[in-house]
Parts: structure tokens; sequence; C-alpha cells
């Protein structure tokens, strides 16, 4: 069995990186792509672990934004939603800190359920 420390140093850093950050990028099927094609590429667990949480936080994201538009309909969901927005925001940046500062580390985002 492997040794965490034989899998490349920078390596692990950008595609922990690369999986987290995917949910600033503009296209929301190219944002889950990425972390998915990750997870299935690399042999590296911290990626592996890292790759799944994004996808976690993606799902996450994605379910709380519809409950959120259907709760717009009685206003209390036009506070959910600006909350999610801001949210989205915060974690994967977090999420980027501590990977990048950490790459042996898998981050894990707060709040979320693990579906994958």
């Amino acid at each position: 069995m492997s040794n965490m420390h034989d899998y490349d140093f920078e390596q692990r850093k950008l595609l922990s990186a690369l999986c987290h950050g995917s949910i600033f990028l503009s296209s929301a099927l190219i944002s889950v792509a990425i972390p998915i094609v990750i997870l299935f590429v690399t042999n590296d667990p911290i990626v592996k672990a890292n790759a799944k949480e994004a996808l976690n936080f993606h799902i996450n994201f994605y379910i709380y934004a519809c409950i959120s538009i259907v709760l717009f309909v009685v206003l209390i969901g036009f506070f959910l939603l600006a909350l999610l927005g801001l949210v989205s925001l915060i974690m994967p940046i977090l999420a980027l800190i501590k990977v990048l500062d950490n790459p042996n580390q898998p981050y894990r985002y707060p709040f979320i359920f693990r579906l994958v």
C-alpha cells in the first residue's frame, strides 16, 4: 500500500484546489464535471477525498438553491438565496486556502450532507 507522501505534492495541491475552486466557473455542468473527472482520474487518496467533498458541496448547493427558490414565494426565500450566495463564495475560498496551505489533509465542508 502506498504512503500518502509518495504522491506528487504540487499535483496534489493543484488538483485539490481545482476541485474546490471549480464552483467559481460560470457553467454549472463544467463546475460539477471537474471534481467528477478528477475523482475518476487520480489515484491520490487526498485528492479523491477533496474531489468527493467538492462534489458534495456542489450537490448540497443545488439542493439548497432549489429549496430557496421554492421558499422565495413566501418571501423568506430571498434571505435564504442571499445567504446561499454568500456561503457559495466564502466556503470554497476557505477550502482553497486550506488545501493550498496543507495539501496532505483533505478539506471537509461544515454543514453539508455527504452523498458521494
